[in-house]
């Protein structure tokens, strides 16, 4: 097949970089806004048609799940700062033999962890303390998503090369369209076949798997990838490589979701209402999230391609536009949540019975406490994504041990100064606790960079 170049990849290495990251993170921000907007019709389907205690299902399972997502994002992201850094230097051979290797080594970590997760489900909930009126259900959503992990590698794997060559545009088209198929397909699915949870769970892994095809289908259009049978051969240490980039992020994300863990069993001793509330506020933690988490693959791609090319000193001032566009989004966002936030929650949970009541105000209390404090998790992500860039990721796998550390000292010891709303804070204290790693690691790794050039 005849390849030609993609008109979207960019180079980050000159021009302004507030315009630079705006112009890759819009669009990377609206297909996340999409992504949040299939989980959010997941969440809105299950818990309106299906009722407080399937949402509650959908609860107990949440960190689980995100943390096979958090492995493979990881993975992946480790992957694309190699890949960032090749294309930023301009060494075509070598991006397409660091892309080769890294698709070899995808295939291998997606078998190996769906048997694992697989193999977890029946302990986790034991871990967990479970409710056992939910475990049927949460147990069945599960298997379904484990069994699909290879679909979510294929998609994040083809997504993160296209990120780590300037193209934030393909992965907002393959998200509007996995969206609409995953909207559609879970109304099919859960309101009129009366599949369940199970409905909602095939519904998102088709729609993944549909974007994994439209992503793979930019990918052999770039030219500079035309790849041959011996850039999939290994070769020296790149392997050796790849994998010291791609196990201290995967590490960082699964430490987190431990974390998150930790701190669902502790909510599960709240009773149905308090996880259905606090389940429908983390569905929203997405739209919260989601222009930091764009903001940070922006500032990802923007270190790595600087750094590649030698332009140290351009990857702090990038940073310092990151931060001042991040935070500034997160105080918008924060104000959007206080005015709207209520009506939105409206949409997940069924308020005309008196659990439906006590679950929304838990859930909006949440909402509440996460938006005032969200500029502290946009520094996270803006700081973490830069080093990360920079090739280290080893700091930002401390800031997520410094995350888990947090969140597990205030799920345990906040509960019995405050009462179950103590819980409600152990999140925005892991975030707190990162960025006092994040923020003294970036000055140390730069410092370092610029003695090296």
């Amino acid at each position: 097949m005849k390849t030609r170049q993609n008109k979207d990849i960019k180079n980050m290495t000159t021009g302004s970089p507030a315009r630079l990251l705006l112009l890759f993170a819009l669009p990377l921000m609206a297909g996340n806004v999409f992504q949040q907007l299939y989980t959010v019709t997941d969440t809105a389907i299950v818990g309106r048609a299906l009722g407080v205690e399937a949402l509650a299902a959908l609860g107990t399972v949440e960190w689980f799940s995100w943390m096979s997502l958090g492995l493979v994002q990881g993975i992946t992201q480790g992957f694309a700062i190699l890949l960032a850094q090749r294309f930023g230097a301009e060494d075509h051979p070598g991006l397409r033999r660091a892309l080769g290797n890294a698709c070899v080594l995808s295939v291998l970590c997606a078998l190996i962890m769906t048997t694992l997760m697989e193999a977890l489900v029946g302990p986790m909930f034991v871990l967990m303390r479970t409710p056992a009126e939910v475990i049927p259900t949460a147990a069945l959503y599960l298997r379904i998503i484990f069994a699909g992990i290879p679909i979510v590698m294929l998609y994040n794997m083809a997504s993160s090369v296209l990120r780590a060559l300037g193209d934030g545009r393909s992965p907002l088209m393959a998200m509007v369209i996995a969206s609409v198929i995953n909207i559609g397909l879970d109304l099919l699915f859960v309101l009129k076949f009366g599949w369940g949870v199970a409905g909602a769970a095939v519904a998102t892994l088709l729609a993944q798997l549909f974007a994994s095809g439209f992503c793979l289908l930019k990918v052999r259009k770039i030219r500079i990838l035309a790849m041959t049978r011996e850039d999939f051969a290994n070769q020296g240490t790149l392997r050796t490589h790849l994998i010291s980039l791609a196990i201290p992020m995967a590490f960082q994300n699964m430490i987190i979701a431990v974390g998150g863990m930790i701190v669902q069993t502790v909510v599960n001793h709240y009773g149905v209402a308090f996880i259905a509330g606090y389940t429908a506020t983390n569905r929203l933690y997405g739209i919260l999230e989601v222009a930091a988490i764009s903001y940070g693959f922006a500032m990802t791609t923007y270190a790595g391609q600087n750094l590649g090319a030698g332009q140290r000193r351009r990857i702090s001032d990038g940073l310092r536009a990151g931060l001042v566009i991040g935070v500034a989004t997160s105080i918008l966002i924060a104000l959007m949540m206080f005015t709207l936030g209520k009506p939105i929650l409206g949409c997940f949970i069924d308020t005309s019975g008196a659990q439906g009541q006590e679950a929304m105000r838990i859930a909006f209390d949440y909402l509440r406490i996460m938006s005032l404090f969200l500029p502290v998790l946009y520094v996270l992500h803006v700081v973490r994504s830069t080093i990360q860039g920079l090739g280290n990721t080893v700091i930002p796998m401390v800031s997520g041990i410094a995350e888990f550390v947090m969140r597990m000292l205030s799920a345990f010891f906040l509960p019995l100064l405050l009462g179950e709303s103590g819980i409600l804070f152990a999140e925005i204290i892991a975030w707190a606790g990162a960025d006092v790693i994040l923020i003294p690691g970036y000055m140390r790794t730069i410092n370092r960079v610029k003695r090296n050039a």
